[in-house]
């Protein structure tokens, strides 16, 4: 991750509030709701002590069953991630014993069993909470794809299932079951283990697990393809990530550019679309309806992130972008001079067409359409995105027919069904002379 100048000026839900994200009605649900919080660090820490991510796996999930058979006749445990870990590390001796190359390791996790308290227990289930860590450096390692640590990543550190995961990218079932398949090969081959990456290695693959993070998030935020503007699941499993990231590795500023960055997005999706469900752009929506318990701590992560006295990220800087959309009251007390002003820092950076089509934008709202334009004329890009902010500035600029002709133009290239129909609707509004 490049690394810019300065800017000048436990572990959570998937709810933005930090509370149960559905409640807990019977053994059951206790059973689903433990296991979305807790797989992560069970998965981890069974991966520490077999050495064999699919095995740790499998235990983990061996003991999800064990506690849906149990706790609706035994009732849910004091400390159900105690439980579950327990009897995964018991399924793990009963593995263990069953092999005779392991015979040593069932020794060591025998006596270690018959030592342990539930005091005890509780504090290697707070242990492993480095181990989620490693576990997230492992599953971005570089040897597979950006899609794989991105399947891999929702599953094993994320909890979704298979079918959450193919729902959220748009994809058949089959394809995220290979990929993760196809994952889980490829690290063994690799010979790539739990243990913390140092130095280089390390920072290069901190990018890595951000950069999946934000690659979740984004997918959800603006979907690609499909009937919906967003997939607000894969919108708040990346937050929950973050989250976590941000907690298990506090001494990296990034990763609170990273974490301020999602909470102010995610803190719009209420005002996003209507109530009938169609997009709602940025300047029309009711500042009302954003969260604002979000913003606030999307304000503090950024505050961590630019007093730490380490060199500004990208994720910081598109973080104090969207803190300058965060903190205007109005759409027009945006500080867009301000925005322009970031946008030109993340172009310094290098070149990336999806920020200099951004960077049009914000040129255009500051110093006029016409700014905008030229920032614009000087991408080499056919995206959907450029023509749409085409049409945009050119409907600014007055220039009606011209800007339908490329607000129809970027509705041929979108895949997504809701962002067509409003990229149609701005092109008959252009058209007629409307705003």
């Amino acid at each position: 991750m490049a690394r810019l100048g300065g800017l000048g000026r436990r572990p959570p839900d998937r709810r933005s509030g930090g509370g149960p994200a559905h409640p807990v009605t019977s053994p059951e649900d206790a059973v689903v709701a433990v296991w979305q919080l807790e797989s992560p660090r069970i998965v981890s820490g069974l991966l520490r002590i077999t050495r064999d991510l699919q095995l740790a796996e499998d235990l983990a999930q061996d003991a999800l069953v064990a506690a849906l058979e149990a706790w609706p006749r035994d009732g849910v445990p004091a400390n159900p991630g105690a439980w579950l870990m327990t009897v995964a590390k018991r399924r793990a001796i009963d593995t263990f014993r069953r092999a005779e190359r392991h015979r040593a390791e069932v020794n060591r996790l025998g006596h270690e069993m018959t030592e342990e308290s539930v005091g005890e227990l509780v504090d290697q289930v707070d242990h492993v909470e480095d181990d989620v860590l490693r576990l997230m450096f492992l599953t971005c390692h570089p040897a597979l794809t950006a899609e794989s640590r991105a399947a891999l990543t929702l599953r094993l550190v994320g909890g979704l299932t298979v079918e959450e995961i193919a729902r959220g990218f748009q994809v058949k079932d089959t394809a995220v079951g290979q990929r993760i398949s196809r994952a889980k090969k490829t690290l063994a081959e690799s010979g790539a283990s739990l243990e913390m990456p140092i130095g280089a290695e390390r920072a290069s693959r901190l990018d890595d697990v951000m950069a999946v993070v934000y690659l979740v998030f984004n997918e959800g935020y603006a979907a690609t393809s499909g009937d919906s503007w967003m997939r607000t699941d894969l919108c708040l499993e990346a937050l929950r990530l973050a989250r976590m990231l941000a907690a298990l590795a506090p001494s990296d500023a990034e990763v609170h550019g990273l974490q301020a960055l999602l909470e102010l997005q995610a803190s719009r999706f209420h005002a996003r679309t209507s109530s009938s469900g169609e997009p709602v752009l940025l300047e029309d929506q009711d500042r009302a309806r954003w969260d604002h318990l979000l913003i606030r701590r999307g304000l503090a992560a950024l505050a961590r992130a630019e007093s730490s006295g380490q060199p500004v990220g990208v994720y910081t800087v598109q973080a104090a972008i969207a803190a300058c959309h965060a903190r205007a009251r109005r759409a027009a007390d945006t500080d867009w001079v301000r925005i322009a002003s970031l946008y030109d820092l993340l172009s310094s950076v290098g070149d990336n067409p999806a920020v200099e089509v951004n960077r049009a934008v914000a040129h255009g709202r500051a110093f006029g359409p016409s700014a905008g334009l030229a920032v614009l004329d000087a991408v080499e890009s056919s995206s959907y995105a450029w023509h749409a902010v085409r049409g945009d500035l050119l409907a600014r600029a007055g220039r009606g027919s011209e800007a339908a002709d490329s607000f129809r133009l970027a509705a041929s290239l979108t895949r997504n069904e809701a962002e067509r129909v409003l990229l149609l609707r701005r092109a008959a509004t252009s058209e007629s002379g409307g705003a």
